[in-house]
């Protein structure tokens, strides 16, 4: 197993050689950024888009990367704003009908060749994308990706105590919608 590179490594790597030190980059954190991704938006392909884009946001700014932050929260706040854009751009392009079953979230999980889940992750996973976009980036964050409030607060710009309170919501809400099943 590859040791991961440190954020100075990584900083001297892609001054020395900008796109070989961003393949290192790249390396290192496509994969928790897929994955924190797909949590938010759902589909693997939805996911790989917002992906690239994030990637291609994280190549042109890294020039401007505050080297007061760490380099995995401030691509977590990129690729979280990336997720949350996409979602509402998805949003307002839908225009289901009532009983138009391919465009529920059932359906959408179930038909992706890449969610492999059970029927209690598939009541999970509903319950997650029922929260409202930010709710649902601090749960993630939280519960899957084991992020510390700190980190949280840096990736999305919130404080400490807001965040506390916006994950018990999270889980009150996720809580009450599985019992409702």
């Amino acid at each position: 197993m590859k040791a991961l590179l440190t954020d100075k490594q990584i900083l001297e790597l892609i001054q020395l050689n900008k796109d070989g030190g961003f393949r290192s980059l790249m390396h290192q954190f496509q994969e928790p950024i897929y994955w924190h991704i797909r949590r938010m938006v759902t589909l693997h392909d939805d996911a790989d888009d917002v992906v690239q884009n994030t990637f291609i946001k994280v190549y042109k700014n890294i020039d401007k990367f505050n080297r007061d932050s760490k380099i995995y929260t401030w691509i977590f706040r990129i690729a979280t704003n990336e997720s949350i854009t996409f979602l509402k751009r998805k949003k307002r392009k839908r225009t289901e009908s009532i009983d138009e079953k391919e465009g529920s979230i059932e359906y959408s999980l179930r038909s992706d060749p890449f969610f492999d889940g059970n029927a209690a992750e598939l009541v999970l996973q509903k319950a997650i994308l029922s929260l409202p976009e930010k709710q649902k980036a601090v749960f993630n964050l939280r519960y899957y990706d084991e992020m510390n409030y700190k980190d949280m607060s840096e990736v999305l710009g919130t404080s400490v105590g807001a965040l506390k309170a916006s994950y018990h919501h999270a889980v009150k809400k996720i809580e009450s919608y599985i019992k409702g099943q």
